[in-house]
């Protein structure tokens, strides 16, 4: 007999090329009128775009967007909005503007805004992340998920291929645990493989042609269903490993969740039979660890974990530290297997099924 449990968090979803030109409206509905920008380094231009279109509206721009966000860059955001006197916060950017947002929402109650640029997804979940001595924490909260999202794909044609990438396999990466959570429902089940399907066949098209605005929308589709099962179900392994190499080791986000992705799916796929089943359709292949490995390194992701700059040292400790306390995933988690696991994503050799 079926058994689940089904709960989604509201959230308002602008989807379509020139939606972030609608930003004032939705700042008019939210009641708000002292916007603080939040946007990385990349999206300056961005955001003073944006800041045009809000003119007094926007009561300045905070660019200390760091990944992974480390405590002292969400403590000086904090004190940005304190002394600027903002009542909500718009991020611009990928994951790491959009997780600084959450940790100033975190500490301050006002609503978040977010103009995502990349496919993290981050803006569609309630999951925050805080890095401090060298640890990563994370923790879901209902104050920081943002109350508007504003997806536009002409944001994304302006990624670069090695960005885009890896990015989009991030959001595959949310896909494949959804399917194996602990608290999987028909519902985000769904979700996540047509997020996948979408994902698996949209990246290599914006790879070949990142001109072409349609295959951008199509991975900005995959990476919002991404986002919608990353915030409603519980995550296992994969995002274990990649919270602890970016925390400790400040590995590339995106490219670590595209390396590890295949590695960690091997792992897991023979105890996950519904979760198979379920990529197998959306990939065309039973062979789901090798299909996604190949499709990662084909978007320019990296081959191993030496190229992140990790040596053989490095993968004891992770093991340790993403073992050292217990959670679900879908086959038992011990120190050796993770380090095994790790090892072979060090050499770029996939296990054999």
């Amino acid at each position: 007999m079926l058994e689940f449990v089904f709960s989604i968090s509201p959230m308002r979803v602008l989807f379509g090329a020139g939606s972030r030109h609608r930003l004032e409206e939705e700042l008019n509905s939210l009641g708000v009128g002292r916007a603080l920008l939040v946007a990385d380094p990349a999206h300056q231009r961005l955001a003073r775009e944006l800041a045009a279109q809000l003119g007094a509206r926007c009561v300045g721009i905070f660019d200390g967007v760091v990944q992974h966000v480390p405590i002292e860059v969400a403590e000086a955001g904090r004190a940005k909005v304190r002394e600027l006197q903002a009542d909500c916060c718009v991020t611009i950017g990928g994951g790491s503007a959009t997780g600084l947002g959450k940790a100033i929402a975190m500490e301050i109650a006002l609503p978040l805004v977010a103009v995502p640029t990349t496919y993290a997804g981050s803006e569609m979940t309630p999951i925050w992340g805080l890095t401090e001595g060298g640890l990563k924490r994370t923790g879901r909260d209902p104050r920081v998920q943002p109350r508007v999202t504003l997806y536009d794909p002409e944001l994304t044609v302006t990624l670069p291929p090695a960005v885009a990438g890896p990015s989009g396999m991030n959001a595959i990466a949310h896909c494949v645990e959804a399917l194996y959570a602990q608290n999987a429902n028909p519902i985000m089940s769904l979700l996540a493989e047509e997020g996948v399907r979408a994902l698996a066949e949209a990246l290599p098209q914006v790879m070949a042609a990142p001109d072409d605005l349609d295959n951008h929308g199509k991975a900005l589709y995959g990476a919002w269903l991404a986002g919608v099962v990353l915030g409603s179900v519980g995550m296992a392994l994969h995002h274990k490993l990649c919270h602890v190499l970016g925390g400790t080791f400040n590995t590339s986000h995106a490219d670590t969740h595209a390396l590890i992705l295949p590695y960690a799916s091997a792992y897991n796929m023979e105890a996950a039979p519904d979760a198979k089943r379920r990529l197998t359709a959306a990939l065309g292949t039973s062979q789901v660890a090798p299909a996604l490995r190949e499709l990662s390194l084909s978007v320019g992701a990296p081959a191993t974990l030496k190229e992140l700059g990790l040596s053989t040292a490095d993968l004891k400790t992770a093991a340790e530290l993403a073992t050292r306390a217990p959670y679900y995933n879908p086959r038992e988690v011990t120190r050796d297997g993770v380090h095994q696991l790790l090892l072979d994503a060090y050499h770029g050799e996939m296990p054999e099924a």
